[in-house]
């Protein structure tokens, strides 16, 4: 046997593209548009570099204890990681490990059957119904889990804190975690019922609703046994995942969160506007509850739409999926960005 076959041979995931465009308007990865805010800016600006040669604290105390008042939590509560694919990770690694199949959507976030393959987690896609909805009596079924963002992705449908609760109170013996990357476009999270079900883990990022995809942060809430499993794995992996500048930010964003829910207003007035406008123009959507949309036409190629726009400086995201192939995803910029993107659609059509 040569040494290349004994490298491990996967399918990686592919994120969303990071194009070197000049004067782009860049709508295809689910970046907020706004800054995040002046105790962010200020909190850089009085950051003492000089202490850079120092390891940060391993667990970041000083940003778990922001977060945990922020949700109204205990500090064992609250796990960080290093941006919530991280979170997301190490979650695979701590939770899913029996012998029946992980259940998750077959329209889903892609991350997930490439953590699978990765750890080798059996798994089973569930799928959508016709209108991309979760059918909850699905998952009342033998599984070592279940997984599933709120709203999901790419879709932005969102489902209620009773359907998460009937999903719990059906999987007493499994851990079901809910990915709430979007959670506060529009929907509620499921944090009150950490309260009354142990086996309930949420998953959230410092990406998209605080501007800070940039400096990698993500968190997981739940109970005291899962958070300290969780950073048992993760110690197990790297003992100091957050820099100290991401801590400081971290927390200035916490801090600041009454300026970032006023961004995250504009985001869904704008999102509002957005599908009215394309509707007008015979698209076809979800009910999106996220910072993006989930649009088709019926008379053109989502494909050549894709190219079209991206001739125009205006990049969105298609997946070449079964059931999905047919679909943009339309992340939501400024009202200016997609006033853009409205007329631009008008010429091309």
């Amino acid at each position: 046997m040569s040494w290349q076959d004994k490298l491990r041979n996967v399918e990686p995931y592919v994120a969303g593209e990071q194009p070197k465009i000049d004067n782009l308007i860049k709508l295809n990865t689910n970046e907020n548009p706004y800054s995040p805010g002046l105790k962010v800016k200020q909190a850089i600006s009085d950051f003492n570099s000089d202490k850079l040669n120092l390891y940060p604290n391993a667990d970041a105390d000083e940003l778990k204890h922001a977060l945990a008042l922020y949700h109204q939590l205990d500090d064992h509560q609250i796990f960080i990681g290093n941006g919530s694919d991280e979170v997301l990770a190490l979650t695979f690694l701590t939770c899913f490990n029996g012998t029946d199949p992980l259940l998750f959507p077959d329209i889903t976030y892609s991350f997930y059957p490439v953590y699978c393959e990765l750890y080798g987690i059996d798994y089973k896609e569930i799928s959508l119904n016709d209108n991309f909805e979760i059918v909850k009596e699905d998952y009342y079924q033998p599984n070592c889990g279940i997984i599933f963002p709120n709203p999901n992705a790419p879709t932005g449908n969102l489902v209620s804190i009773d359907f998460i609760e009937d999903i719990l109170k059906n999987n007493t013996d499994s851990i079901v975690v809910i990915d709430e990357a979007y959670i506060d476009f529009g929907g509620e999270s499921a944090k009150e019922l950490l309260k009354k079900y142990d086996n309930l883990l949420i998953i959230q990022t410092f990406s998209k609703f605080r501007s800070l995809a940039g400096i990698r942060l993500g968190v997981a809430l739940g109970n005291r046994e899962i958070i300290s499993k969780l950073y048992d794995v993760k110690n197990s992996f790297n003992s100091y995942p957050i820099d100290r500048l991401a801590q400081v930010i971290g927390k200035a964003s916490v801090e600041d969160s009454n300026y970032i829910k006023e961004n995250a207003k504009k985001i869904i007035n704008t999102r509002e506007y957005t599908k009215t406008e394309l509707k007008k123009l015979g698209f076809m959507m979800t009910d999106s509850y996220s910072n993006f949309i989930f649009v088709k036409h019926p008379d053109y190629d989502a494909n050549v739409l894709f190219k079209q726009l991206r001739e125009n400086k205006i990049l969105v995201r298609h997946f070449s999926k079964d059931r999905i192939d047919q679909y943009l995803r339309i992340t939501i910029g400024t009202k200016q960005q997609m006033e853009t993107l409205v007329e631009t659609l008008k010429k091309i059509l």
